[in-house]
Formats: structure tokens, C-alpha cells, sequence
């Protein structure tokens, strides 16, 4: 009997235990912040587009620059039967010439306009990456996080089928219980092992993402992730509107296409109008006897192309009237993605927020309660074995759903600042 007495007290001295883990187990060896900061420094996919952009943004001189001029040296009319001198025929002359391509009034402009709109597209398709990666991280620490706390709840729960046993066995070999209990809780102990090495594995996996994310060893530890607290969310569907088109890296992307669109459009006009070539030569001569003196000559010219090829021109006009199309095409559906993601996204937060308090507050402490009165009521044979294992099942359950609200409603967070470019809690 006394033996009966401290098995339940020791079972119940386990259930009292706060599912929170302990305050030593939970301290990071790092932050969040950092880690954040760490992968946008190192990340080879951002180093790879800031390249890019780079590439790109040293088009724009290049765009705008005058064609290099042309530099001419000939001899010009010397006779082949005496091709090196210069005095056997009064038209034999040395010719030095230059000339220089020039495009029509504001062709320059507009190519280096062109350039830079697509180089500003580059740029904040940049930052829209470095959102995207900051998401990810951000979603993986949390992943990190709801996995811990998992494992941490399948051990305690090991712990509690260990007692479960010791008790069943306990009664079974006074006669007070079936050797089916015993059996039962045993099956549930080897389920919740097999759950365990299923976390640990997933563990290791979601640390292995965190690192190539941060760009350092797959194998790099990585710590736990502290308790945190939800904080309350403030900001209405119209504020995060508004800041989304202030803040979107890929909605000024889209827009600097559209601009990019416009530039090209007015050049493509310009294309009906000539090019200029200017040419300037020197003719050096020599004297052919006392009476030819063999005066120095020059010419300058003036050369345009002929703009006919109409057809060629009409069709440059529709394809950067096109690429404007397809620009605000993509941007209005970029807004009305966004608007559904902000609707979304707040209705999770909203359901996320008030499933983490019902837990909290109301369903783990009740199924605490009853997990505690069915384990009194079967060490004095008022509850069969199932009854006690289908409680333990419930808080075991209600506990992970807690868990997975907090990590949840955080990586809504993070998607939802990916959405409108912007931090929205410290």
C-alpha cells in the first residue's frame, strides 16, 4: 500500500511540473538580430545580386557616352607606277582625317535613362531578396523554436509513461490492474521514443537550413531559442497598405520597369529621326616643280543616315509600349497580392493570438487538472488504464498546439513584414 501511496505521489510530483523548460535550457547562444544581419552580410545569393546590380549600374555611363571618334590616314591618288612619291601627280596628297558619330538631340539622354531605370530595378530586386532571406531566417529560428519545445515535451511525457508503467506494473502484480495496462503503456513509451528521434532528426535538419542561410558549416551548433512573449499588434489593414507602397522593395522594382518602359518608349520615338556623322580631313601635298606649288587642301563633311526602314521603327514603339503593359500589369498584380496578404495574414495573427491565451490561460491548466484526477482516480481503481492514457494524450496534444500557436503567430509576423517591407515589432 505505502509503496502504491509514493508511486502516485511521484506522479503527480511529475505532472505538477511546468511544461515551460527550464530557464538554463532555453538561453541562446545567439539572437535573433544577429543571425539576421550575419546572413545578409554573408549570403552568397545577396553577394551574387549586389554584383549584379553593380553590373548594371556601370551601364549607365556607358549608355550615354558619345561613340569613340574616328581617326582616317591615307594616300590618296598616287600613281601605281610609282606608288611612294608624291610629286609625280599634282592630285597625290597625305590625308589626316577625323569624324564623329553624334546621335540625334536626346537619343544620349534617354539610353542613359534607360539604363538607369533597369539598374534601379536591379537594385531594389536586391533589397527584395534580402527581404526574402531575413523572412526565412526568421521563419527557420521559429521552426528551431516549436521543435525544441516539442522534444522538451516528449521527454517530459517519456518521463510520465515511465511512471505510468511503474504504477500499472505495480497494480498488475497486486492484482488490482491487467497486464494489458502495462503492455499499453509500454507502446505509448516506444511511440514517444519514436517521436523524439523523429525531432531530434528534424532539428538537425532546420540547423542545417539556418546555416547555409548564414552561410557558415552545416554542422554549426545552434541554440536554443528563448521563451518570448506575444506582443500586441496595432497596426490596421490600411496603415500596412500605405506602407507597403512605401516600402516594398519590389513595388519600387515594378515601378522603375514601368519608368524603364517610358524611357524606352521616347527613345524608340526618337528612332524616326537621323543620326549625324561630322567628318573633318587634311590634305597635304607636295610641290610638283616651280610652276605646280602644291597647295594644302581640306574638306569637311556632313553625313546622315536615312531613317526608311519604317517598319523596323513601329515595331521598337509596340514592343517598349508592351513592356510598359506587362510592367503595370505585374505591378497591379503584386497590390492585389499584397492586399490579400495583409487580410490573411492579419485573420491568422488575430486566431493564432487568441489560441496562445485560450491555452495559456484556460485548456492546459484543465487538462492538467483532469490528467491529475485521472491518475488519482486510477491508483484507487475509480479509472481504467485507457481513461488515464487518453488524458495524457490530451495535455501531451493541447501543450504541442500551444507551442505551435506562439511559433506560428511569429512566423506570420515575419511573412507579413516580408509583405510590406518593413519591421513591425522590435
Amino acid at each position: 500500500m505505502k509503496s502504491r501511496l509514493a508511486i502516485g505521489f511521484m506522479l503527480l510530483a511529475v505532472l505538477a511540473l511546468p511544461y515551460q523548460a527550464p530557464a538554463e535550457e532555453t538561453k541562446p547562444s545567439e539572437n535573433l538580430p544577429q543571425l539576421v544581419d550575419a546572413a545578409l552580410a554573408n549570403n552568397p545569393e545577396v553577394k551574387a545580386s549586389e554584383a549584379r546590380w553593380e553590373m548594371f549600374r556601370n551601364r549607365v555611363a556607358q549608355a550615354g557616352a558619345l561613340d569613340d571618334p574616328m581617326l582616317m590616314l591615307k594616300m590618296q591618288s598616287f600613281l601605281i607606277r610609282d606608288p611612294f612619291n608624291s610629286r609625280r601627280d599634282p592630285m597625290s596628297q597625305r590625308v589626316i582625317g577625323i569624324s564623329q558619330q553624334l546621335p540625334f538631340w536626346g537619343k544620349r539622354d534617354l539610353k542613359a535613362e534607360v539604363a538607369s531605370r533597369e539598374a534601379e530595378a536591379l537594385k531594389w530586386q536586391v533589397a527584395e531578396r534580402k527581404l526574402e532571406l531575413a523572412r526565412m531566417v526568421k521563419e527557420t529560428w521559429y521552426q528551431i523554436f516549436l521543435t525544441d519545445k516539442e522534444l522538451q515535451i516528449v521527454e517530459k511525457n517519456i518521463r510520465i509513461m515511465d511512471d505510468f508503467i511503474a504504477l500499472a506494473e505495480t497494480k498488475y502484480s497486486v492484482g488490482q490492474g491487467a497486464q494489458q495496462d502495462v503492455f499499453k503503456a509500454q507502446v505509448e513509451r516506444s511511440k514517444m521514443v519514436d517521436m523524439k528521434i523523429s525531432l531530434e532528426q528534424q532539428r538537425k535538419s532546420l540547423q542545417a537550413t539556418l546555416n547555409t542561410l548564414l552561410y557558415r558549416p552545416a554542422e554549426t551548433p545552434v541554440g536554443k531559442v528563448a521563451d518570448f512573449e506575444l506582443k500586441p499588434f496595432t497596426w490596421s489593414p490600411d496603415q500596412l497598405r500605405s506602407m507597403a507602397q512605401e516600402n516594398r522593395p519590389l513595388v519600387k522594382s515594378l515601378r522603375a520597369e514601368i519608368e524603364k518602359g517610358e524611357a524606352g518608349h521616347r527613345l524608340a520615338e526618337k528612332e524616326y529621326f537621323p543620326d549625324v556623322n561630322l567628318s573633318f580631313e587634311y590634305m597635304q601635298r607636295d610641290p610638283i616643280n616651280d610652276m605646280e606649288a602644291g597647295y594644302d587642301m581640306y574638306s569637311a563633311g556632313l553625313t546622315f543616315n536615312l531613317p526608311i526602314q519604317r517598319e523596323r521603327r513601329h515595331a521598337m514603339v509596340r514592343e517598349s509600349s508592351a513592356e510598359i503593359a506587362m510592367a503595370t500589369a505585374e505591378l497591379n498584380t503584386l497590390n492585389n497580392s499584397i492586399n490579400l496578404g495583409i487580410a490573411d495574414s492579419l485573420a491568422q495573427l488575430e486566431r493564432r493570438e487568441k489560441l496562445a491565451k485560450l491555452y495559456r490561460t484556460g485548456i492546459i491548466p484543465q487538462a492538467e487538472q483532469s490528467l491529475e484526477s485521472a491518475t488519482i482516480g486510477y491508483r484507487v481503481n475509480k479509472v481504467d488504464f485507457l481513461t488515464l492514457l487518453d488524458n495524457r494524450l490530451t495535455l501531451f496534444n493541447y501543450e504541442r498546439d500551444y507551442y505551435e500557436s506562439l511559433a506560428e503567430y511569429q512566423m506570420r509576423l515575419a511573412q507579413l513584414e516580408a509583405l510590406v517591407g518593413k519591421e513591425l515589432q522590435e
